[in-house]
């Protein structure tokens, strides 16, 4: 393929299987990510999305197989990885400033207790020129929109200079409009950054990403942003049609079925 000839990985998993106590989660993931890859991950809740993130975040260890990020182990390879979870929990009333937040990000790559130098001040602000939120670096975090605040954690995320951008469903809690900057934003990203992507916003499957991987315990993912009639009722074990939000991006090829099919 000549993706692979071209680009290198950046993530490898090969033969992984997670489990909490006794009960397993994941079955025999195998995914390569390439450099500057977008994919986006599907599938239902409870499938193990947000589980895969966390063992290439090291938060989780698998029962067997390896987890390489840039040809490294895990606790090596992810200070490459910048991460954006699905909620975030918080004091609106707590007295702490955009630019504070986005500051944290940088907490895993320096000592505790120092100065920050002029280089990483540069760093915090250059993260927030990248999300259009310059503007608001001194706004206490309480006081902005649950799309504003996601763009604040995404910069946030940035300030590591990772290579690798992991993101939890994204625009769970904003509506469809914000989500569509968001997302942009991502696309804009994507440019410099390789991104890995879980989400249930199937418009945003179908008009931004590259590939698409679909999970539930097993990956079905064959490096194409077309999903097969096939694995989606593998992975959601019953029929689904799905219909593309605007040519060219069509996530399912029409195929030839009589049948009823489940929305």
């Amino acid at each position: 393929m000549d993706k692979q000839i071209d680009k290198q990985p950046v993530i490898e998993i090969k033969n992984v299987w997670v489990s909490y106590d006794t009960q397993t989660v994941l079955e025999d993931i195998n995914l390569t990510v390439y450099e500057s890859d977008f994919i986006g991950l599907i599938g239902p809740n409870g499938g193990g999305k947000t589980t895969l993130l966390k063992a290439l975040l090291g938060l989780l260890e698998p029962s067997s197989g390896s987890i390489r990020i840039m040809g490294k182990s895990v606790a090596e390879g992810r200070c490459h990885i910048g991460y954006v979870p699905q909620y975030i929990e918080f004091d609106r009333q707590f007295p702490i400033r955009v630019w504070e937040v986005v500051q944290m990000g940088l907490l895993g790559c320096r000592k505790p207790f120092t100065r920050l130098s002029t280089a990483e001040r540069e760093v915090i602000d250059y993260a927030l020129e990248q999300v259009d939120m310059a503007g608001l670096s001194q706004r206490p975090i309480g006081e902005l929109s649950g799309g504003q605040r996601q763009r604040v954690y995404i910069a946030r995320a940035l300030t590591s200079n990772p290579q690798i951008l992991l993101l939890d469903e994204p625009t769970a809690s904003v509506d469809p409009q914000v989500a569509g900057i968001i997302y942009d934003l991502l696309k804009r990203i994507n440019q410099s950054v390789t991104i890995l992507m879980v989400s249930h916003d199937m418009n945003a499957v179908s008009s931004y990403v590259k590939t698409i991987g679909c999970l539930n315990r097993r990956m079905h993912y064959h490096g194409s942003k077309e999903v097969t009639q096939e694995m989606m009722n593998a992975i959601y074990e019953c029929p689904i049609d799905l219909i593309a939000h605007g040519l060219p991006h069509r996530v399912l090829s029409p195929h030839e079925s009589e049948g009823e099919n489940h929305a």
